[in-house]
């Protein structure tokens, strides 16, 4: 059953699922579809995203493309969002994993570039 969706609606389903590479833990930033970039880049900023459904589409696909329930985007991603929900603060060792595996993934050259 097909739907309308105005501009600023979400669909979490509309995520690319690439089977060959699903947690393969091998993930390039070339292989980032450029949404799900956005919305990582987005989580490394001074003003990261504030919408939860948004942040969780992140985590999935770093879920299933990254290294499952270890990968550190997707732990950071589950881990703002939960700061989100709960307005608890966040998990700094987090983040800071979750900036250092965005280097390796080739999202930026050296932590300081992604704030």
């Amino acid at each position: 059953m097909s739907q309308q969706q105005r501009q600023n609606d979400i669909s979490i389903d509309a995520i690319p699922v690439d089977i060959a590479n699903t947690q393969s833990g091998e993930v390039e930033s070339a292989d980032v579809p450029e949404e799900i970039r956005s919305i990582t880049r987005g989580l490394a900023s001074e003003q990261p995203p504030t919408n939860p459904l948004v942040v969780l589409k992140a985590a999935r696909w770093w879920y299933i493309h990254g290294k499952g329930g270890t990968d550190p985007a997707f732990r950071w991603a589950i881990e703002w969002a939960r700061h989100l929900a709960t307005d608890t603060p966040s998990d700094v060792k987090q983040f800071d994993e979750f900036l250092t595996y965005l280097v390796a993934v080739g999202f930026a050259d050296e932590k300081a570039a992604l704030r």
